[in-house]
């Protein structure tokens, strides 16, 4: 993204020399070069700031570092592991592990993962931890399931996603950390996840898939510079934890064939930056949960203050970013902006259903760009797959939902808000949209939608929307919020 726009902008310079010249010799220079000052200190400001910045009604994670200076810096090797790909080196983890666990009141240890193939079964970090690969390091993990423990089931699911009782964990785990880094020259973490989803289809596992990389109850992790591919299940998968941090990461898995393979799913987690990756995986490319039916209403722990900016996802069986299904803790103040979709089934997506509870609301999409999709934002409120002993009399609420900035093409239906009479959805609002549809009809599907469309918008809003000019003024009142335009043929 950011070569993409380097490109541009340079470019554009090079095409209006006349312009700058013009700039630089008006007397408008001095207060052009003031603004700019200006602004360079605000951005500092923010970025640099202590606490965290409250921008309109979002909460602008502040990055963090990816470097630390720890009190010792340790080799994989130094602990007899052997990178050929074949010995199995989770003894060699697990002494490192140990020997940076001494070092907590010390600021704790880097362990160093040189080039090479580290074939491994399931290992826990420590506080204070960065675990750094280099350039050509790969961490394998073991196919073997009988090398991958037991866990309790979540207990914002209630039991395993795909089986009753336990589940697998994940190969590189943590509980009750603080201070982990995972970072690196762009090695990689690779869960072999081909015989997982071959005994997965076939119906051969008794539990369900663990991760490739989880962190529960965790706070102050940062994820650089690596990348992840080929996970048994869930990707990158941070369990109720407080400041998360993931940056310049890369995602891949096969775009079919690899069930549930999603990208990054945030569960239950508040104060989250996504920037600066690709994610292209056989699933939802990002997800937003907070805990299934019953169980996430009882947990309750919310998915709340996350910034998602400066990505490019795919994700051709199901959406590039979704909220839910599983989101029965409630999901609150997200922010998306500088989004590139493309070859997906859907954009942005919204789902949940009579059952799930709680909310989502304070949701912003800004400058997001689709290229041949389905539908582009969807919002769906029948996603009917619950636990036994849900409550269907606990009905989520939606609302405060906005898209700002929405172009794209080659996309067969650009909006569907499906709303229903027990699940109505309020406050959406769309402003400059303009997104291209190969499809004649039905194009900005609506039902039980209340909302405004803002200035010009692209296709035609629906009848449910209250039309408003760029200035803010009222043009229309909709008399048909409760209209139903829904065409799933498409």
């Amino acid at each position: 993204m950011v070569e993409v726009f380097s490109s541009w902008w340079t470019s554009h310079l090079h095409q209006h020399p006349r312009w700058l010249v013009g700039l630089f010799t008006t007397r408008r220079t001095l207060v052009f070069l003031l603004w700019i000052v200006g602004l360079v200190m605000v951005f500092w400001w923010q970025s640099t700031s202590v606490v965290s910045i409250v921008f309109f009604r979002w909460r602008v994670v502040a990055p963090q570092p990816d470097s630390v200076m720890r009190a010792a810096v340790f080799n994989l090797t130094d602990f007899g592991a052997v990178g050929d790909g074949k010995t199995l080196n989770t003894g060699a983890f697990e002494r490192a592990v140990v020997e940076i666990s001494k070092l907590r009141e010390k600021g704790g240890g880097q362990l160093n993962v040189p080039a090479g193939l580290w074939l491994t079964a399931p290992f826990n970090l420590t506080s204070h931890m960065t675990l750094f690969l280099a350039n050509g390091a790969v961490i394998l993990g073991i196919e073997d399931e009988s090398y991958w423990q037991l866990m309790p089931p979540l207990p914002s699911y209630g039991y395993g996603r795909e089986h009753n009782g336990p589940r697998y964990g994940s190969l590189i785990h943590g509980q009750n950390l603080k201070d982990v880094i995972i970072t690196g020259h762009n090695g990689t973490i690779n869960g072999q996840g081909h015989s997982w989803w071959t005994k997965y289809k076939k119906k051969l596992l008794n539990y369900t898939r663990g991760p490739l990389v989880q962190l529960m109850r965790s706070n102050d992790i940062v994820i650089s510079n690596i990348t992840l591919r080929d996970s048994p299940f869930w990707t990158l998968h941070p369990y109720d934890c407080n400041n998360v941090t993931v940056s310049n990461v890369t995602i891949l898995a096969p775009v079919t064939g690899a069930p549930n393979t999603d990208g990054i799913d945030r569960d239950s987690c508040k104060n989250v930056l996504i920037e600066n990756s690709y994610i292209c995986v056989g699933d939802d490319a990002i997800a937003i949960k907070s805990g299934w039916d019953q169980y996430g209403i009882a947990y309750g722990h919310p998915s709340t203050n996350i910034t998602l900016r400066n990505l490019t996802v795919r994700s051709v069986v199901s959406a590039g970013v979704s909220i839910g299904s599983e989101m029965s803790g409630g999901v609150s103040n997200v922010l998306m902006e500088n989004l590139i979709v493309w070859d997906s089934r859907r954009g942005i997506r919204i789902k949940t259903a009579p059952g799930r509870g709680a909310y989502v609301q304070n949701i912003t999409c800004q400058n997001v760009t689709f290229h041949n999709l389905r539908v582009g934002i969807v919002i769906k409120t029948d996603y009917n797959e619950h636990p036994p002993g849900f409550d269907p009399k606990s009905l989520p609420i939606i609302k405060n939902i906005s898209f700002v900035g929405i172009h794209g093409h080659d996309v067969l239906v650009p909006v569907r808000l499906h709303g229903s009479e027990e699940i109505p959805i309020k406050g959406v609002s769309f402003r400059d949209v303009s997104v291209q549809s190969s499809y004649n009809k039905h194009v900005f599907q609506c039902s039980y939608v209340e909302g405004r469309a803002i200035g010009p918008i692209f296709p035609a809003p629906c009848e449910n929307l209250d039309i408003y000019d760029e200035q803010g003024n009222v043009v229309m009142r909709s008399e048909s919020q409760n209209k139903t335009n829904i065409d799933y043929r498409i």
